[in-house]
């Protein structure tokens, strides 16, 4: 990629763009946090924001390699190997330092120490890791994946692990015994003992897995409106991890409608709001592939009137990139849960997640997919792109059948409404209180200064009754004593008439 094409992107986990060369500090923080990553380029020469080309002296750029070399060696533990170059552009030169994801992680700023100085990239910022990030950093320079580690505390014949026992007999219809558990390293000897590791933890329902990993669930919700907020409908899904997918995706389903697009012949071409098979595929990554040693954090699925949202805990793979999703890319976070979850077909075939998501998604035009990294987390968006327009023709629509609605009223009760507009008597003054909120008879009463229920006021609300401008909350029991009223379309457009007239 070319230098006028780079400063068209933005500074982020492996971006990062400086109009005059940093402190030593801030250069030493870059270059552990893109070692300590999925790696980086700086640039420096071209200023950030706006994004410009300034470029350096020719005379300094010597001067300022020897620096960067310099610090690199002294300050950043274990060794890190820059590339360093000089670019030309438009007569202006800039200096271009390449750090490649390191081997021996964590990597540290050797004056600050191992727990004072590991940095990690966030975003387009060098944040200090805490020690379970520094604990995740030294398992992957060991190449040893978290779900692998062996769980000490109980024996694996103790672990309650019925559920995935009685899913993957069905799967695979072979039986889960120890040998089949020692095969697929969910089971270790250690010390002449089989003990389980944190995968087959999370795997089981046991108390314990609540115990030590609380947050290992899925938290669905369907909000009203396009920001958190009000919820519609919410679930949290804590079950054995290999059930949570199939949940979770059930749940997107209950959320989301399915309409006819159009018939193909005599059949019938049915088409969901989302592309289903991609949202399927997201949820999937998401579990298998979330990191399992950040505490506190669950997967969060969010579904508002514009789009659905499906976050998960950890970063996105160094070594995976959401704009290429066409490459057939595959890397494994949990080494131990991603062939358990290819043997209970979770996954259907290497490397293919994405290139399914991709070939999904063209069938959508109207849905646009957005991914990003909120914290240590990964995010992906799927958003609508015609909420506005369809927002607008439904605004259209509601408009219109008020205005017919209120042409239909004024022929309908044109005696009450003159009447109202003489003189307001209870019979709006009624309506107006139920317009407010769910209300019993008794609180109408109180609400219109009477001491106790009236006849004339009874009669009153029989007759909004009868005129379908109030109704019952509990229509198939009349006299329950939990029987409360509340406005109807046409209670509302009546308000409004109403209101217009008396403009």
């Amino acid at each position: 990629m070319n230098i006028s094409t780079k400063i068209q992107q933005p500074e982020g986990r492996r971006l990062e763009f400086k109009e005059v060369p940093p402190t030593n500090a801030e250069l030493a923080r870059t270059i552990v946090s893109f070692a300590n990553d999925a790696g980086g380029e700086l640039f420096i020469g071209i200023k950030n924001n706006p994004r410009e080309i300034t470029g350096l002296l020719y005379e300094q750029l010597d001067a300022i390699e020897n620096k960067i070399s310099n610090i690199v060696n002294d300050q950043c533990t274990p060794i890190v190997l820059p590339e360093i170059t000089f670019i030309e552009e438009n007569s202006k030169h800039i200096i271009r330092v390449y750090i490649c994801k390191g081997s021996k992680s964590p990597y540290f700023i050797t004056s600050k120490g191992k727990e004072k100085g590991t940095f990690i990239r966030v975003g387009s910022s060098n944040r200090l890791a805490n020690a379970e990030i520094i604990q995740e950093l030294e398992r992957q320079g060991q190449n040893i994946s978290f779900d692998s580690v062996v769980y000490f505390h109980k024996k694996h014949q103790d672990i309650d692990i019925n559920t995935f026992k009685n899913a993957f007999k069905e799967k695979t219809s072979e039986a889960l015994t120890t040998q089949i558990l020692k095969k697929l390293e969910l089971v270790k000897e250690e010390q002449g003992q089989s003990l389980p590791t944190n995968a087959l933890v999370l795997l089981s329902e046991d108390k314990v897995r609540n115990q030590i990993f609380p947050n290992a669930k899925i938290e669905c919700a369907r909000f009203k409106g396009v920001i958190p907020g009000a919820f519609i409908d919410q679930k949290t899904i804590g079950t054995s991890i290999s059930l949570q997918p199939e949940e979770a995706y059930q749940f997107v389903l209950r959320h989301i409608s399915q309409g006819t697009q159009d018939y193909q012949g005599v059949y019938r071409n049915d088409r969901w709001e989302y592309p289903i098979i991609a949202i399927r595929e997201v949820i999937r990554n998401a579990v298998i592939h979330r990191d399992y040693s950040l505490t506190g954090k669950d997967i969060k699925i969010a579904i508002f009137d514009d789009k659905l949202e499906i976050t998960s805990p950890g970063k996105l793979l160094p070594s995976v990139d959401f704009n290429d999703m066409d490459a057939g890319q595959s890397d494994v976070r949990n080494k131990v849960l991603a062939p358990v979850f290819k043997r209970l077909g979770i996954i259907e075939q290497w490397g293919n997640g994405l290139q399914l998501i991709a070939d999904d998604l063209k069938e959508y035009p109207e849905i646009a997919l957005t991914w990003k990294e909120p914290g240590i987390a990964f995010r992906v968006s799927f958003i609508n792109k015609n909420y506005a327009s369809q927002q607008e023709s439904q605004l259209e629509l509601q408009l219109e059948l008020r205005h017919e609605l209120e042409h239909e009223l004024e022929h309908e009760l044109e005696h009450e409404l003159q009447h109202e507009l003489e003189h307001e008597s209870l019979f709006s003054k009624t309506l107006q209180i139920v317009a407010t909120k769910t209300i019993a008879t008794k609180e109408i009463a109180l609400a219109l200064g009477q001491k106790s229920i009236s006849g004339y006021l009874k009669k009153v609300i029989g007759k909004l009754l009868e005129q379908k401008l109030i109704e019952w909350t509990i229509p198939e029991t009349p006299k329950s004593s939990k029987q409360q009223y509340k406005i109807t379309k046409r209670g509302v457009a009546f308000l409004q008439l109403l209101h217009k007239k008396n403009e």
